[in-house]
This record gives structure tokens, C-alpha cells and sequence, in this order.
């Protein structure tokens, strides 16, 4: 017989330990604890980032504004007020622009903003329209389209 062949029977149970159930029991009145100190007390462990009463590294650094957008879409923005030289009852997409050299970098779909004026009737077609843009290309008697 070796010393690794004493192993508990299958299925037997290891008796449980009575923690602070007095002094006969192993682990006495204060459980293994101490008897001093903040960590023998109740409501133990301190939460994470206690830093024995001073001011918390989170809480003496900055707090940062703002917050990163997860999938920001990108556009290439364009003015109203930049579609006025066109053509009257000419149809406005980002290869036209881009065409007549208003545009001149593809970033992504194409967004109508409403700063300017616009007195030329153009049917554009474009992902997205700001709500001015819209009514100054509809008052100009033109259409908009999302594409």
C-alpha cells in the first residue's frame, strides 16, 4: 500500500465546517477573522476601488464628455445653398455632383443639409434630408427622393 492509494470511499462527505459556533469547534467566536480591524468586520470584503478612505482613483480623475457612437454612418454632406448653380429641372445624385465637380470625395451616402437658398426646381435624390433642406428644395418646387 502507497500513501496515494488512501483515498475517501466512493461517495462519502467530508463533514462540514461549523465556523463560529464557539471554541470547540475549530474556528471560534470571531470565524477565522481576527478579532481586529476593518476586515473582521460584518458586510466584508471593502467593495472594489475602496481605497481605505481617501478619495478613489475613479472618482479624482475627470469624468470625460461625450461617448463613442457604435456603427456612426458617414455621408457626404452637401448645402442647399451649394445646388443653386445647377441646372433648373435637373435630377441631383452624388455621381452628378460629383459630375459637375460640386462634390469631390465620396464619403459615403449622400445628405442634403439645409443651410442656403435654392430658387431652382431639381428633382434630388439622396439617403437622407434634413427637415429644412427638404422644404427648401419643395418650396423651390422641386422633389426629394430617399434613395
Amino acid at each position: 500500500m502507497r500513501l496515494e492509494d488512501a483515498v475517501p470511499q466512493p461517495g462519502s462527505t467530508k463533514r462540514k465546517r461549523r465556523i463560529g459556533r464557539g471554541i470547540s469547534a475549530g474556528q471560534g467566536a470571531s470565524g477565522g477573522y481576527g478579532m481586529r480591524g476593518q476586515k473582521s468586520r460584518s458586510g466584508r470584503p471593502t467593495r472594489p476601488g475602496f481605497e481605505g478612505g481617501q478619495t478613489p482613483l475613479y472618482r479624482r480623475l475627470p469624468k470625460l464628455k461625450y461617448f463613442t457612437v457604435i456603427n456612426r454612418k458617414f455621408f457626404t454632406a452637401i448645402n442647399v445653398g451649394d445646388l443653386a448653380e445647377l441646372d433648373a429641372n435637373s435630377e441631383v445624385t452624388l455621381s452628378s455632383l460629383m459630375d459637375a465637380g460640386i462634390v469631390t470625395q465620396d464619403d459615403g451616402p449622400l445628405k442634403i443639409l439645409g443651410d442656403g437658398e435654392l430658387s431652382v426646381k431639381l428633382s434630388v435624390k439622396a439617403a437622407a434630408f434634413t427637415e429644412g433642406a427638404k422644404s427648401k428644395i419643395e418650396a423651390a418646387g422641386g422633389t426629394c427622393e430617399v434613395v
